[in-house]
């Protein structure tokens, strides 16, 4: 799908400080890509995502998981929210709800993640238990992946990825701050893709076709 006559209405969950979120934010705002964020959703009422959101003025809904009696049910008032707000592009920055058909089937190949590793390495860990792993196992190179979302966690299709070297003297904070400057790089950039319409899932493969002019 190509965009240039209209912005790609993207919906951002997240569960916690929201700087990926922020990101996303600043790119859109900069007109950097050709999308906007409608809606942000969390599962954590008082995260700092809320904040930013309401800074930026963007619609922002908590859904505490335990008012509902399923996941069945958080994700079909999720998915109401969604459809409100027209969404056609949910990003997950920092969700830490595994998401299920409910919401995977409406939006098959228009649902993103990034996780803090270069996948299909160290899958299903989360924050800085994914740096504790890539130092234990002495990688020499670390990064972050941008990919479509998928029943199985972190292994669907791969869209962008970038790394960063793991230095001698690293901890797990000082290599989740590099991942992160990153992180802040490679989702602007997958949307952008997905927003051009230069993104074609083949298999377990993303395809990304040359730009040409008259995208973004």
């Amino acid at each position: 799908m190509s965009l240039s006559d209209a912005r790609q209405r993207l919906a951002v969950f997240a569960s916690g400080r929201g700087s990926n979120l922020q990101a996303i934010l600043n790119a859109t705002l900069a007109r950097a890509i050709t999308a906007e964020v409608v809606l942000v959703v969390s599962d954590a009422p008082d995260c700092r995502a809320l904040e930013r959101a309401n800074d930026a003025g963007v619609p922002a809904v908590a859904l505490a998981p335990t008012e509902f009696p399923t996941r069945v049910a958080f994700e079909e008032q999720a998915l109401a929210h969604l459809q409100e707000h027209d969404v056609q592009l949910i990003c997950l920055a920092g969700f830490r709800r595994i998401v299920g058909r409910t919401l995977l089937d409406p939006f098959a190949g228009r649902m993103m993640n990034i996780h803090p590793s270069l996948l299909p390495a160290f899958r299903g860990l989360e924050d800085l238990a994914v740096h504790r792993a890539v130092l234990a196992h002495g990688c020499k190179v670390s990064g972050c992946t941008v990919h479509f979302v998928t029943e199985e966690v972190d292994n669907g299709p791969i869209i962008v990825q970038r790394a960063v070297p793991v230095l001698e003297d690293d901890t797990p904070e000082t290599l989740a701050e590099r991942v992160l400057v990153e992180e802040h790089q490679a989702y602007p950039e997958a949307i952008r893709l997905f927003a051009e319409g230069r993104l074609r899932i083949e298999g377990r493969r993303v395809i990304i076709r040359p730009a040409v002019r008259g995208d973004a």
